[in-house]
């Protein structure tokens, strides 16, 4: 689980900032899987566990992978905080995949629309960030490493796809597991990645970074 504090974003619900800089805090989480075991003794549903653990972290928006769910929909946890929506394949198919979007109560009834799922790997949610100001956050589950190239390909065109869809005027947070090591070499890569990569780049990460 990872942050990325945007400074200068104010929050959708108005909230007073008491002379401190607004932001938006977004995060990524891979959760392996949303759907409950009617076997298991755990006393609460898997979205009231993710719902406290992003309500302490004081996340406003998690882009969610590997959620298994069926179908495209969405559930509030009222008491947790968050109303979660996702996108996976029909109930009848084997799940192994599946993407979403867990986003604070609050911030919900200022969304215009609802977000939109594209495939089992995609899924787009605009958002409210100003007076006439919109953000397109995008949730991706790539295909891992070991996957058909086929499948790489087409997740990737799909990528591209999405993103050439969002209004020309929308800022644009591309998050999600990328299943993908893109390396440290920056000064190949200027304004593409930072310096602080680890490891070398794989196949993945070279496909990520084109």
């Amino acid at each position: 689980l990872s942050t990325l504090n945007l400074a200068g974003w104010p929050r959708p619900d108005g909230s007073p900032s008491s002379g401190r800089k607004q932001y938006m805090t977004l995060a990524t989480w891979n959760v392996r899987t949303l759907m409950d075991n009617q076997r298991s003794d755990r006393p609460e549903r898997r979205t009231a566990f993710v719902a406290r653990e992003l309500r302490r972290l004081d996340i406003d928006i998690a882009a969610l992978q590997e959620t298994r769910l069926a179908d495209e929909g969405q559930l509030t946890e009222v008491g947790g905080g968050y109303t979660f929506y996702w996108k996976g394949k029909d109930a009848t198919d084997h799940r192994l995949y599946g993407v979403g979007f867990a986003v604070k109560n609050e911030l919900v009834k200022d969304m215009d629309n609802l977000p939109v799922g594209i495939s089992e790997r995609l899924m787009t949610l605009q958002i409210n960030i100003g007076k006439n100001r919109k953000a397109t956050l995008v949730s991706a589950y790539a295909p891992t490493l070991m996957a058909d190239q086929e499948d790489k390909e087409q997740f990737y065109s799909a990528l591209d796809d999405a993103v050439l869809q969002i209004p020309a005027a929308d800022k644009v947070v591309v998050l999600g597991d990328f299943n993908a090591r893109v390396g440290t070499d920056s000064e190949t890569w200027k304004e593409v990645i930072g310096k602080d990569g680890v490891g070398k780049v794989n196949a993945n990460g070279l496909m990520l970074l084109t």
